[in-house]
């Protein structure tokens, strides 16, 4: 149901220009051909929106994709400009923990994944490039040679 709400909302025009097109078609065509026409136009109209969901589907996943790039591209900049800050704490079977006032990276040693926490959202980034410095300068601040 809420597809078809949402349907109407974005598609309101194409709904009012099929309504007139089937008031011009019942008033103007007077034979069987005109509920053809008629069932033609709702049929149309059932189909649009019965397919609008996946339509709704795909412009929310390109969206999430979108803010997860955007997401992990401010945790890169992040990454650089507050490794100076970092904290750097290891546990006894090798996995650690980096923190920022806006980061928190954790990871295992040797590991090339590492989580990445960044204004509330995680993801899975490579421990290399940016990330791989940022460990570097995060157990230099700490005076960790592990």
């Amino acid at each position: 149901m809420d597809q078809w709400i949402t349907f109407a909302q974005d598609r309101w025009y194409f709904i009012a220009v099929a309504i007139i097109v089937l008031f011009i078609v019942i008033g103007v065509v007077k034979t069987l051909v005109k509920w053809v026409l008629v069932v033609i136009i709702i049929g149309v109209i059932v189909v649009y929106g019965a397919n609008y969901k996946d339509k709704l589907q795909s412009i929310g996943t390109t969206i999430v994709t979108k803010a997860t790039e955007e997401a992990k591209d401010g945790a890169a900049k992040a990454l650089a400009s507050e490794a100076k800050d970092a904290k750097y704490t290891v546990d006894k079977d090798g996995a650690f923990v980096i923190t920022t006032k806006n980061l928190k990276v954790e990871g295992k040693v040797g590991s090339n994944d590492v989580e990445v926490t960044f204004l509330g959202a995680t993801f899975t980034m490579q421990a290399d490039g940016v990330v791989s410095t940022f460990i570097e300068q995060a157990k230099k601040n700490s005076g960790s040679s592990s």
